[in-house]
């Protein structure tokens, strides 16, 4: 992980070595971000419910209709509010995160007040999966060599939900997520016969992708 200040190429922290080809960039998707980090939908909905019991209660406690109406209004004013930082967050960090594969490795580039970039090579690459979306958005977590560690909340909201102490990168919420997948297993595959796998474990199989069997909606990249 480092810090940069000024971006030679768009996305990357620096130029590419010699020999080293960019084959994909993209970022999230503003509103799969907004519904799946941020989770706007669920907060509209719980401010919704909580609206419409804060109106019926208030008409049976006999409270004019008109006081009901000016206290559901009240509410609905912080839920809007709510949703609009939200949205702005999602927003500001769809704009400030760069996704890059290149045929030697991954780099992130996130940050919206300080922008930093996380370099990955294929090499720590243990596996790859692929969550999909009917929006046709997806997540592509990385599973990383046991001497590999990334700080959850620094990159957060680039990495898999809930694996706090065992954090995986992830590309969140990009569009055309398994024309993706196919990108970066092909590049994994053509960089193991290259180089060899980086552990015992490690094939060009097993740098594909690694799918949740209990969730359909997770498939093998």
């Amino acid at each position: 992980m480092s810090e940069f200040e000024f971006e030679p190429i768009h996305g990357l922290p620096e130029r590419l070595p010699e020999g080293e080809a960019l084959r994909w960039q993209g970022a999230p998707q503003m509103g799969a971000l907004a519904r799946r980090a941020f989770h706007v939908r669920s907060i509209a909905i719980y401010f919704g419910l909580l609206i419409l019991l804060r109106f019926v209660l208030l008409l049976t406690g006999g409270v004019t209709l008109g006081e009901a109406v000016g206290s559901a209004l009240w509410l609905a004013t912080l839920g809007l509010l709510a949703l609009t930082i939200l949205g702005l967050l999602a927003w500001m960090y769809s704009r400030s995160t760069v996704y890059s594969i290149t045929d030697r490795r991954i780099v992130i580039r996130f940050g919206v007040a300080l922008p930093m970039a996380v370099n990955i090579p294929f090499k720590v690459v243990e596996s790859a999966g692929l969550r999909t979306y009917p929006d046709g958005t997806g997540d592509i977590p990385l599973v990383l060599s046991a001497e590999q560690k990334v700080n959850f909340l620094i990159m957060w909201p680039n990495v898999r939900p809930w694996q706090f102490f065992n954090a995986q990168p992830m590309l969140r919420a990009i569009p055309n997520a398994e024309a993706v997948a196919e990108l970066l297993a092909e590049a994994l595959k053509e960089a193991v016969a290259c180089d060899g796998p980086a552990t015992g474990s490690t094939s060009a199989e097993d740098a594909t992708g690694v799918a949740d069997p209990g969730n359909p909606a997770h498939q093998a990249g």
